[in-house]
């Protein structure tokens, strides 16, 4: 008979484990996409643009919150059965990394602000649909509603500034 403590750190490793992997799938398109600083730096850039090292600093404090939030929905819900979440939550998570690659690897301020668009509505939907199965997992992604707003404002300075 298996003890009680082993069950309870089995279950911490696989919590530790699904964290691990879900978080490294939304900082993927950073690892395979780097900022092209030669086109950055050749931008015109609005004055309340944050530097690079602040917005990733933001983005991985985001990518944990979000890590977090889907997993306390999978508590709730089986993700795969419930589609209205799962569809937002895979349309936002790949708009989300495909911004890398056309703002910076493309080097199209265009497809970005498209992109960024995308993601920002798609952030909307995705809080309202969290909310709809759990709040307290829907708080988590307050930061990336807010972020997603600024980066949307940024995004069109930069394709308008630039166009």
């Amino acid at each position: 008979m298996i003890s009680k403590e082993v069950i309870i750190i089995k279950k911490h490793i696989h919590n530790i484990v699904l964290f691990i992997i879900i978080l490294f799938f939304w900082l993927l398109s950073g690892l395979l996409f780097k900022v092209n600083n030669s086109f950055y730096n050749l931008l015109e850039l609005p004055s309340f643009t944050l530097s690079g090292n602040v917005i990733g600093f933001i983005w991985i404090i985001i990518y944990i919150l979000n890590t977090i939030s889907i997993i306390l929905i999978s508590k709730k819900t089986n993700i795969l059965k419930n589609s209205d979440y799962l569809y937002i939550l895979l349309i936002n998570y790949i708009s989300n990394q495909l911004f890398m690659y056309f703002f910076f690897y493309l080097m199209s301020p265009f497809l970005g602000f498209a992109i960024t668009t995308i993601i920002f509505i798609s952030t909307i939907f995705l809080f309202i649909e969290t909310n709809k199965i759990s709040k307290k997992s829907s708080y988590f992604l307050i930061p990336y509603l807010m972020y997603c707003s600024y980066a949307f404002i940024l995004m069109s300075s930069i394709y308008f500034m630039n166009f």
